[in-house]
């Protein structure tokens, strides 16, 4: 057992505290992205996502290379199973980018942060679809309320929230994927962008050719916002990653609210999206979704820890 553990599997209190810290940062840097990508208009999503792969890139090579990691991504790079589900989520994470930049820089931060809100819903689905998992009765009352509540936003909006499906879907592909494959956080980010520089560098260099781009060396104000959306990139994904040994997965888990939920109160107060009470009530039906959700994930980590250890 890890010297960052107790005795039943939770993290000592000063691991803790530190853990929760570097968990609050990371989810409150997620949670204030809608009030960045707006700065760097009148650059198109795309514009911003191919900038956002190409810094980012950069940037994660550059943190391998002083943490003297390189030769990890190495033997990454030579392991083809890994290689491979990290390519499918390469193709996720870019979309999933795209969308959320299109859906903050159109005035729709309220279907980003749904999008959000329902992906542990849609996990839990595709666990049902992929991997033959049972669910228990509280789970299938959890994914219901779901089903309902994107029923209910359909009428609303006039149209099936396409924006929010389409980034739970794939930040939950996203999930999947990356648990399929032996790679560390860092190691398996520079993956995911390396796999997608070379589409990003050539539509930027189209976009330059074309005389269309937004991006100029002429501006150094506009060059260091798009050179800081790798950075902003990197930042959450580092302090997330020292959550994620300092914390219990229960724990990790329910602060990943934090970030919709900011995300909500910004499209609310700030972008003055429109809040009519059948919205309301089809947000409402997903948090008591994500409630009964978290109730039923902490009722079984209790029962695990309070098992006997050979149990366990």
């Amino acid at each position: 057992m890890s010297s960052a553990t107790t005795a039943v599997g939770r993290p000592p209190a000063e691991d803790s505290r530190a853990g929760l810290a570097a968990a609050l940062v990371a989810n409150l840097l997620w949670g204030l992205f809608p009030l960045y990508w707006p700065l760097l208009k009148p650059a198109t999503p795309m514009e911003i996502l191919a900038h956002r792969i190409v810094w980012s890139l950069l940037f994660v090579v550059a943190l391998l290379a002083a943490n003297h990691k390189l030769g990890s991504l190495r033997r990454l790079l030579r392991d083809r199973r890994s290689m491979l589900a990290l390519t499918g989520a390469a193709l996720f994470q870019g979309l999933n980018w795209g969308t959320y930049i299109t859906a903050v820089n159109s005035g729709q931060v309220l279907q980003s942060s749904l999008g959000y809100f329902i992906t542990p819903l849609l996990a839990v689905l595709l666990a049902v679809v992929l991997l033959r998992e049972k669910l228990r009765r509280t789970q299938w009352i959890a994914v219901s309320l779901g089903g309902i509540a994107v029923v209910v936003l359909t009428v609303d909006y006039g149209h099936p929230p396409w924006l929010a499906l389409i980034l739970g879907a794939c930040f939950a592909g996203y999930g999947f994927l990356k648990r399929t494959a032996a790679s560390g956080a860092i190691e398996g980010v520079a993956v995911e962008t390396g796999v997608l520089v070379a589409p990003a560098l050539g539509f930027l260099v189209w976009l330059s050719a074309q005389g269309d781009g937004v991006f100029s060396p002429d501006d150094p104000g506009r060059v260091a916002l798009f050179v800081s959306s790798g950075l902003l990139t990197m930042l959450p994904l580092l302090f997330f990653g020292a959550a994620a040994t300092r914390l219990t997965f229960t724990s990790l888990g329910l602060l990943q609210y934090v970030a919709p939920v900011l995300q909500w109160v910004i499209a609310v107060a700030v972008v003055h999206e429109a809040m009519p009470l059948s919205r309301l009530f089809g947000f409402a039906l997903i948090w008591c979704a994500l409630v009964i959700l978290a109730l039923d994930g902490w009722r079984g980590t209790r029962r695990v820890i309070a098992a006997p250890a050979e149990a366990r």
